[in-house]
């Protein structure tokens, strides 16, 4: 019964680790890696498509390749950090040549006010239903010590399943009566010196 109860811990417990690292590469790793930026739709304005709570990374495009259809991701004012993920309706030039870039959700009746170049962030690369309030809680700005806490665990968690069972192997290659002995044989040598 032991074994079966050691086997069930040990594979939840690595499931978890699989999981979590998982997760890591999916919200951090990945977007680090490629300079995309990993967020949380915040609303149902994209629905069906983006349904709130979906994580979505949006990767960096030159706004020359921004197409009518892309979804992509601008900022409601430049050089502020909030930002809207809708879908490309239009793309205009003025007369100066500025583009100026037309999105609407797919769930909205009216188009968004029209987006200079400057204010665009990316478009949508990847999106992963129901994970951006895991996002939220790994990259919000307002609990740093989230990513550090997770990894101090998982050091903690691998250190002791380590040490667990490096003192299994012991056990087994020894077996029980060796155990004994070589205690008594410790304690002798000790005694005669």
């Amino acid at each position: 019964m032991s074994g079966i109860v050691r086997a069930v811990a040990v594979g939840f417990g690595l499931g978890v680790m699989l999981l979590v690292a998982g997760l890591g590469v999916i919200l951090v790793v990945v977007p680090k890696a490629t300079g995309s930026t990993p967020l949380t739709v915040l609303t149902s304005s994209m629905e069906p498509t983006l349904p709130p709570g979906t994580l979505v990374v949006v990767r960096p495009e030159d706004p020359s390749r921004i197409r009518v259809g892309d979804i992509a991701t601008y900022q409601l004012a430049s050089g502020r950090p909030e930002v809207v993920t809708h879908r490309v309706r239009a793309v205009t030039t003025t007369s100066t040549g500025e583009r100026l870039f037309t999105f609407r959700g797919d769930a909205n009746d009216v188009a968004d006010a029209p987006v200079a170049a400057i204010q665009l962030r990316g478009v949508a690369w990847y999106s992963v239903p129901l994970l951006g309030r895991a996002n939220t809680l790994v990259n919000g700005h307002d609990r740093p010590w989230i990513m550090p806490g997770i990894a101090g665990v998982l050091l903690v968690y691998g250190l002791a399943m380590v040490a667990l069972g490096v003192r299994a192997a012991r056990r087994r290659r020894r077996g029980p009566a060796a155990g004994r002995r070589s205690a008594h044989g410790r304690r002798r040598l000790t005694a005669a010196s």
